[in-house]
């Protein structure tokens, strides 16, 4: 299947310190991969270079084949199909559902264009379906701040599906859940990827078991083993540096 990222050599330094070290990979579309690896691995900050947040030293990340991201800002990153989301939700809690998702498809999100702009009918249907999809139409009119921990993981989800990316990078979006809502969140990202790649960061070995199509190990912030989630957890190198130390509740 054809990439629809490609990192090449990607380097990130921080004062000397390679946070990402000449890192290569390819990510195709419709995948649900999964980046994992201990503390310090280089996880995140991969996330973040991907994304326009930290300037890569060497190296490049191709969007499409052909967009080379690290040359775009952040807003402009967003702008061309490529939505993240953090560990810590942030939606806002003083609004309902409703009106978060309503505020992800502003593009001027100035007070003016937020408070004047309306919704088209094709974008409320939009929104609506996006809704049902995380589950939360129901809700769409309750204030965000009576939602679940773990609903408003799927709000903020949600949010980005309003932008229509492309590809979606997540940072532990299982994080505090509880396993029912981890496997609900592993279905919703089987719905997603079938029209938008995801790329995630995790640390529960469960929810990357049950939901990986394929898993990246980081390790030093370079590239230790790449593959199936069966390949991965057989291989003698991943285990001493990362699953024989505890990495499947907390590395």
């Amino acid at each position: 299947m054809e990439a629809i990222l490609q990192i090449d050599n990607l380097t990130v330094s921080f004062d000397g310190f390679k946070a990402v070290n000449s890192v290569n990979t390819e990510i195709a579309q419709g995948e649900i991969r999964f980046f994992i690896g201990p503390n310090g691995a280089g996880k995140t900050t991969l996330l973040d270079a991907i994304c326009g947040r930290v300037k890569p030293v060497d190296g490049q990340v191709l969007f499409n084949g052909k967009l080379d991201v690290t040359r775009y800002a952040e807003h402009e990153i967003v702008n061309i199909g490529i939505g993240r989301k953090f560990q810590v939700p942030s939606v806002f809690t003083s609004l309902t559902v409703e009106e978060n998702m309503e505020l992800a498809v502003v593009k001027d999100r100035s007070l003016y264009a937020s408070l004047f702009a309306g919704m088209s009918k094709a974008q409320q249907a939009c929104n609506d379906d996006i809704l049902n999809t995380i589950g939360l139409y129901e809700k769409r009119r309750r204030g965000a701040a009576a939602l679940s921990h773990g609903e408003k993981q799927w709000l903020e989800i949600g949010m980005l599906l309003a932008q229509q990316p492309k590809l979606m990078l997540l940072d532990e979006p299982v994080a505090g859940m509880g396993r029912s809502e981890t496997e609900k969140t592993g279905e919703l990202l089987k719905k997603i990827c079938q029209d938008c790649t995801v790329v995630v960061v995790e640390h529960d070995m469960q929810f990357v078991r049950d939901f990986a199509t394929r898993v990246t190990v980081l390790h030093e912030g370079a590239v230790l083993d790449e593959g199936s989630v069966f390949d991965v957890q057989n291989n003698p190198k991943v285990i001493d540096v990362y699953l024989g130390r505890g990495g499947e509740q907390d590395a």
